[in-house]
């Protein structure tokens, strides 16, 4: 996993063309006039999902992974926690599914990151993750999702 600023991501563009892709659109898109919902950045290779909530607890809450696509989770607004963990004995909670691309874990992320406004994170397929957690009182945040596909 990664965590930085959007204003570093010229530092991850070694990651490949996809990542410059995805870096290019987070930095050049106004998202104040960006409606929540998927978008398709270079087919199914790349695709942003923008979504707006409130902050939650962590009571109910798993962690997840993925195995098609790495995330590049981009706080446009707001600020919230994101727990996680390295991928290694744990068994899934809720088994992949490969048509939804996610699978949960049981398990309590072994720490927590905050995130604010202009940060992100990178989840590769081993960095399980718990995001949309509050800090102290729910706050509203608005997170932009970027799917890079492995493959």
């Amino acid at each position: 996993m990664i965590i930085d600023t959007l204003q570093n991501a010229a530092l991850y563009h070694g990651l490949g063309t996809r990542f410059i892709k995805a870096f290019q659109y987070l930095q050049e898109t106004d998202f104040s006039k960006v409606e929540k919902g998927h978008y398709e950045i270079d087919g199914s290779a790349i695709v942003a999902i923008v979504n707006e909530y409130d902050t939650i607890p962590t009571t109910g809450e798993q962690m997840e992974s993925h195995r098609k696509y790495i995330d590049i989770q981009y706080i446009v607004s707001g600020e919230e926690l994101i727990g996680h963990d390295f991928l290694s004995q744990q068994q899934p909670s809720k088994p992949y599914s490969d048509t939804e691309d996610f699978m949960l874990w049981s398990e309590a992320p072994a720490f927590f990151s905050k995130l604010q406004h202009g940060m992100f994170a990178i989840f590769f397929p081993t960095d399980l993750h718990m995001p949309n957690i509050k800090i102290a009182d729910p706050v509203k945040v608005k997170k932009v999702v970027m799917k890079v596909s492995v493959e």
